[in-house]
């Protein structure tokens, strides 16, 4: 487990069968995940065995995780070895407090021990992501493409 103290929160990893404190954090980026067991048997089950890797930001003393960041470490051809934020949410209730920031910092310092030599992250476009954008390029984030998707299924 990885922890890293600072201000009024503290960051460490959520470790395989403790997806549950982070299952609200994550419901505010992602409201289709199911329920705090589903998640957490899908993190565990699909997404850990794939490199997936979940930060969460805890207040002093507290058990639930106010933001988290679900990452991994990929390797392309366009990109060499690149640390991949898949989510980054905040509870709402929350937000403005430095949690996501501090998230970032340390996801920038983990890409840099890992060997990465970038991080790369998808956000949505919209008003209500102005915050979230506003974050990642005062982190040293760049909009660097376009990202183009085709629906295969009808429910997705």
């Amino acid at each position: 487990m990885s922890t890293h103290g600072g201000g009024s929160h503290e960051l460490r990893e959520i470790a395989v069968g403790d997806g549950a404190a982070a299952w609200r954090a994550m419901l505010a980026l992602r409201p289709r995940i199911g329920d705090a067991a589903a998640f957490s048997r899908h993190v565990d089950d699909v997404q850990r065995p794939e490199g997936y890797r979940l930060l969460g930001a805890f207040e002093r003393s507290g058990t639930e995780a106010v933001a988290v960041a679900g990452f991994r470490v990929v390797n392309h051809l366009a990109w060499g070895r690149a640390l991949y934020v898949d989510d980054l949410s905040t509870l709402p209730e929350h937000r403005g407090r430095g949690h996501g920031g501090a998230l970032l910092s340390w996801l920038i310092d983990e890409g840099t021990r890992l060997g990465c030599g970038q991080l790369h992250l998808d956000s949505g476009v919209g008003p209500e992501r102005a915050d979230a954008h506003r974050l990642y390029l005062n982190h040293g984030l760049r909009i660097a493409s376009h990202h183009f998707l085709r629906n295969l299924r009808s429910d997705s």
